[in-house]
């Protein structure tokens, strides 16, 4: 049993409440020193449909869901105080899109270090849940290929 849960969380692959929230590829832009905030990027699938409602990373001061998007010819982030997750659509946290941001770093991030997060998730019932996921760094220079 303990094998099978560690290869659950080191295969980038975590499911809450019987598969209703699955989480794939969850990374971690890598920083140098002094940097004090990155982005941290997934893939989320709900099969009954869900919102994250927030984000807890001890890594980090501050931890926000924020979304970029163009505006005109601007490319515009602001901070969300939720994410929907449809029923059986794939929702990617991803650079230029909604993302994870980690400000006020208490440490440099580096490549192949594992950052442990707490996904709230509210389901169909409103009631929430805590996912916690283990998201790899990649290179500071990482743009999301898998």
């Amino acid at each position: 049993m303990k094998r099978l849960i560690l290869g659950v969380l080191f295969s980038g692959v975590a499911a809450l409440a019987q598969g209703q929230v699955e989480v794939k590829a969850a990374w971690v832009r890598g920083t140098v020193q002094g940097q004090t905030s990155s982005g941290a990027f997934m893939e989320l699938k709900s099969t009954e449909g869900a919102t994250v409602v927030g984000v807890e990373a001890s890594v980090a001061a501050i931890v926000e869901m924020h979304e970029m998007k163009m505006a005109g010819n601007v490319m515009k982030m602001r901070a969300v105080s939720r994410i929907d997750l449809p029923a059986g659509k794939t929702v990617e946290l991803k650079p230029g899109g909604y993302h994870v941001m980690l400000m006020g770093l208490k440490r440099t991030l580096k490549k192949g270090d594992i950052v442990p997060m707490k996904l709230r998730i509210e389901g169909k019932d409103k009631r929430v849940k805590t996912l916690e996921i283990r998201a790899e760094v990649r290179d500071l220079t990482a743009a999301g290929a898998h």
